[in-house]
């Protein structure tokens, strides 16, 4: 009786599938992706010229990093203008032509909404600052002096306080960010009835969703210092839902740092009609000492990573749904991170891939993730280009820190680890630029890219590619049910997954160490092995280093 009944539960779960429930999204950084015009700056036009190669790689959406017109004080997440695109990038036809030849090739492009603040030079802002008596002053959050001082300690992300002086008008305006991005006032329904127009018009040209930017951090109450989940958060995002997406049929993620599976079941319960799914990033912070912020190091332990991730692969249930991911544009590379990208690059670049793609949820690649591309480590602060890990340096460098531990904690987490142009080929520049590119390029790139991966049938791309195709055909990758194997030794990360009387099991080695790993299943299908093992016996086996393995049982 059971059964049927589990059965039944599945098909109507089926029934209701949403596409992004099978999909896996590929994330582009447009800056560094591919330059058409040699000016060192990707663009469009090099993402329209790319396309024959994502629909290769086999992905079903790509999130677009914003390529909205902006002064970039923080690399296009200062928006001046939601409704025009960034010269350096285009021009609105140039996205026009996006969004249609990735449809020709059943690819969605989700649009990166960036609305907890806009740039200093947005129309709004310019206004804004005119006087208090302007129409748009009550779009931003403006207090008076306290003692002559900020209105209270709230920090910037960016390091300092997020309260900005403006002399003009004797008043003080919050930065959550750099003080170039204002936070808009959410509180004001002109401000959110302004969003939704702005959201609408992107729906209208057919995008297949939006990604949000800190969508947490809108609901805030600077006055009492909440920033995080603030009390009217999903009142906003429930309008939100019913002003502009909840009629299409789209993906919607939200980037929510501080959530818990009870604080995701709030957002992504299909009850509830907020959004699909969230980012949390519970496992991102495992590397980061207790209580400390993500430049205080230490070394992820397994034991924790298993916890989280099983924690988060078990709790949701229907009432939310996982994104899956290792990498980002504010990540560093995971090869480099917590895998070996020197003696064991290839096998640890594959062995995080199948870890990650055979869990359930909605898988997303970052640019050269694919191919395994690497951190670049600097040797000084003049090769930085990014504005959190240069103000975090002053910062320290203020407080008494030694050069040299700054420089292992912005070679360990800073943003451009990720942001480094694709490696496309092992022309000048990794082909990705004929000019001098914006940031530098890794200079690996002779042996790590696109070309090298794809003459390569057991390259890391294949290994992706593969997965992919795992995944679109057999429903116990989207549907099954997440068992954590709990006593294997504790760098050895193993799971089951279970469908329908069908029986996977994935088991990973995140060390250098060999492993002796043994279930008691007999194995009666290799599906994935990033040692090309051709023979393997669950009931007695040594895990190589970084072996990952995916077996029918």
């Amino acid at each position: 009786m059971e059964a049927i009944k589990e059965k039944r539960e599945t098909v109507t779960r089926q029934k209701d599938a949403k596409w992004w429930q099978t999909a896996v999204v590929y994330q582009i950084y447009p800056r560094s992706f591919q330059d058409s015009d040699g000016d060192g700056i990707g663009d469009l036009r090099g993402i329209i010229n790319r396309i024959d190669y994502l629909k290769l790689l086999g992905i079903t959406a790509i999130w677009l990093s914003p390529v909205y017109k902006s002064p970039n004080d923080d690399n296009g997440y200062d928006i001046s203008d939601y409704q025009d695109i960034m010269d350096e990038f285009g021009t609105m036809d140039d996205m026009d032509e996006l969004i249609a030849k990735a449809n020709e090739a059943g690819i969605k492009i989700i649009m990166d909404l960036v609305v907890n603040h806009t740039s200093d030079e947005h129309k709004w802002f310019i206004e804004a600052k005119k006087g208090r008596d302007n129409e748009y002053r009550d779009y931003y959050i403006w207090r008076d002096p306290v003692n002559g001082d900020v209105p209270n300690d709230l920090g910037s992300t960016f390091s300092g306080s997020a309260w900005e002086f403006d002399e003009a008008s004797g008043q003080y305006f919050l930065h959550l960010f750099s003080k170039r991005q204002p936070d808009l006032n959410w509180e004001n329904e002109k401000v959110r009835q302004e969003i939704y127009d702005m959201m609408n018009y992107w729906l209208d040209k057919g995008i297949g969703g939006f990604r949000m930017d800190v969508i947490d951090l809108i609901g805030k109450i600077p006055d009492e210092k909440i920033t995080g989940n603030g009390p009217k958060l999903h009142e906003y995002l429930q309008e939100m839902n019913r002003k502009t997406f909840g009629s299409h049929d789209v993906l919607t993620v939200g980037e929510t740092w501080g959530a818990t599976p009870e604080i995701a079941k709030l957002y992504s319960d299909p009850k509830r009609n907020e959004l699909s799914m969230v980012f949390q990033f519970e496992h991102v912070g495992l590397d980061q000492q207790e209580g400390k912020d993500k430049w205080d190091l230490k070394p992820m332990e397994v034991m924790e990573l298993k916890k989280v991730m099983a924690k988060w692969q078990t709790s949701l249930g229907d009432e939310g749904w996982n994104s899956l991911f290792w990498n980002n544009h504010d990540l560093p590379r995971i090869v480099s991170r917590w895998g070996n990208d020197k003696e064991y690059h290839e096998q640890s670049a594959k062995m995080f891939a199948i870890l990650l793609h055979m869990m359930k949820g909605t898988p997303y690649i970052y640019q050269g993730e694919e191919i395994g591309m690497t951190n670049y480590p600097v040797s000084s602060i003049d090769e930085v280009e990014d504005i959190e890990s240069v103000n975090m340096y002053h910062d320290r460098l203020e407080k008494g820190y030694a050069v040299q531990d700054i420089m292992k904690s912005i070679n360990a987490k800073g943003r451009d680890n990720a942001r480094t142009p694709m490696q496309w080929d092992e022309r000048e520049n990794a082909g990705f630029t004929t000019g001098t590119p914006w940031l530098h390029v890794n200079p690996n790139y002779t042996t790590i890219n696109v070309k090298q991966n794809i003459d390569n049938p057991d390259s890391i791309f294949y290994t992706y590619q593969r997965l992919i195709q795992l995944r679109k055909d057999n429903p116990i990758v989207v549907w099954g049910e997440f068992e954590l194997i709990e006593n294997t030794p504790d760098d050895v990360f193993a799971y089951y997954r279970l469908y329908e009387g069908e029986k996977w099991l994935v088991a990973a080695n995140i060390s250098e160490q060999k492993h002796d790993f043994s279930v008691d299943e007999e194995v009666s299908e290799i599906l994935m092995s990033n040692y090309n093992r051709t023979e393997i016996d669950v009931r007695q086996m040594t895990l190589k280093p970084y072996e990952a393995i995916t077996v029918k049982v």
